[in-house]
Parts: C-alpha cells; sequence; structure tokens
C-alpha cells in the first residue's frame, strides 16, 4: 500500500536507534526524506548513510543536536525551518524505586520527555497551520494509561505528552493537520535489551528465555506475550504520518499487544 508520503519531509527526534531509526526507515521506505536526529554527528551521519543507501530515490538528512538543551533546538530551528511531519520520539526511561528519584532526576527526565517535544511542536505546529497540512505524533508508551511502577519518573512524563497532544489537537480543529500520540508496549530496543540483561545477567536462566520470563512476570495482562518489535511501531507510525489517518486527531493510540484492559 502507498502511504502518500513520497516527498514529505519527516523530522524523527531520537532516530539513530531503536523505535526512532525504525520509524524513519518505515517513512524512508515510503519515499519521505527523513531528518534523523542525535545527539553524536557520526552515528547521526552513519544513520543517514545506511537510509540513503537502501532508499536511494529519498534525501535523508542528518539534524544532530541535543534537543534537550534549549540552545541546541534553536540550532535545529535554524537548519529546519519547515517539516510536513513532526515525530516527537526521543525520550529516556530507567527503572527507578520511587523513593530513590530526587528533584533534579525528576526536572531532568521532565526536560527530556516532555519540553522538548513540546518546544519543537510549538515551533512547527503554526507552520503547518499555514500551510494546512501536517503530522504530530508523540511516542508516548502504555506507562501513560497504566503505570507499572517500576519508573514513575517516566511514566509521568508521557501521562505529560498524551496530555500535551489533546490538548494541541485543540488547536488543529477544521485543518488538515493531526496531532496524536502513540502509545507502544514494551518493545525491544537496544535500551530494554541492555535492561533485560542487567535484570537476568546473574540470573542463571538462557538468554533465550529472558523475553519470555520478563512477560511472564513483569507484563502478565500482554496478550501477545512477547516484546513489541520496533519495526512494528514504524510501520503504525508511518501509517499514522500518512494523509489517510485523516479521520482521527487527538487520540490516544495503543499498539500495546493487549497489555492495558479494555472496558466496554
Amino acid at each position: 500500500m502507498d502511504l502518500g508520503l513520497k516527498g514529505k519531509t519527516a523530522l524523527i527526534t531520537g532516530s539513530t536507534k531503536g523505535i526512532g531509526k525504525a520509524i524513519a526507515i518505515e517513512m524512508a521506505k515510503e519515499g519521505a526524506n527523513v531528518i534523523i536526529n542525535g545527539r553524536k554527528q557520526p552515528v547521526v551521519n552513519t544513520t543517514v548513510d545506511e537510509i540513503k543507501q537502501h532508499f536511494p530515490d529519498t534525501n535523508p538528512q542528518g539534524a544532530a543536536f541535543d534537543i534537550a538543551d534549549v540552545a541546541q533546538r534553536e540550532k535545529l530551528f535554524a537548519q529546519v525551518t519547515n517539516v510536513d511531519i513532526l515525530v516527537n520520539n526521543m525520550g529516556i526511561f530507567k527503572p527507578m524505586d520511587y523513593f530513590d528519584i530526587n528533584e533534579a532526576t525528576w526536572q531532568h527526565f521532565i526536560d527530556v520527555n516532555f519540553h522538548s517535544g513540546n518546544a519543537l511542536a510549538k515551533f512547527y505546529l503554526p507552520k503547518m497551520l499555514n500551510r494546512d497540512f501536517g503530522r504530530i505524533i508523540f511516542i508516548a508508551s502504555e506507562e501513560a494509561i497504566m503505570p507499572s511502577g517500576e519508573m514513575p519518573q517516566y511514566s509521568l512524563t508521557k501521562t505529560m505528552n498524551l496530555s500535551l497532544a489533546k490538548s494541541l489537537s485543540k488547536l488543529t480543529k477544521g485543518t488538515h493537520v493531526t496531532v496524536n500520540t502513540i502509545m507502544p508496549g514494551s518493545t525491544l530496543t537496544e535500551g530494554v535489551q541492555q535492561m533485560l540483561v542487567d535484570m537476568y545477567k546473574d540470573s542463571g536462566l538462557p538468554e533465550s528465555e529472558w523475553e519470555s520470563d520478563f512477560m511472564k512476570h513483569h507484563r502478565p495482562l500482554s496478550q501477545i506475550q512477547r516484546l513489541i518489535r520496533p519495526e512494528e511501531v514504524g510501520r503504525f507510525t508511518a501509517f499514522v504520518a500518512s494523509p489517510y489517518s485523516s479521520s482521527f486527531s487527538g487520540e490516544a493510540l495503543r499498539l500495546d499487544g493487549g497489555l492495558v484492559p479494555t472496558i466496554f
């Protein structure tokens, strides 16, 4: 299916690995010109080169900026003045005990996971409204609506993403601009793979059983009982970014494998 993304410009934050990179690949596969964002120039360059090699008809670009830093964001805005699609994917997570979280940690997670995406939306949304087309997508988590308790500082920021997206969608009423949130369940990114290593390396459990054990004991409500793969999130995000997704805005779109119970 052609999603109608050919020639569209898509900025995906935190797109040198994990879910962000998977989103960039799926959008480039559809002909979008993706802008790869990360903090380290060599890694950004490598990702851009990889996408260009696999999708030579597209024009991927790099934007090596730490968007959690105000000055770096201003440099990004000077370089990338307009986009058709903004995917606010960049974020950090870490399992932590509530009583070990100090004020500086709370603020750091809010700065990275909330303020950065809010600033980008505030910059690009008016331009989208002027052109009467655009997509802003926040990549949140099922933790936004069903916190596990394992990382409250992360869950808080994902709930903030959800609320912000809903508020911004109110500003697009009657236009061809949409704002949505995608909430993946636990996904097998590099960070989650490392989390499994940290959890199980001294357990004696074979590595081949780590994923199933994690799902059984830490995500027992999941219907698929496996970690979601980044490319699955990428494909869904590409659809939400497409012109064919114009019938919904302000939505919290679940991609959680049935982890969050549905109440009819």
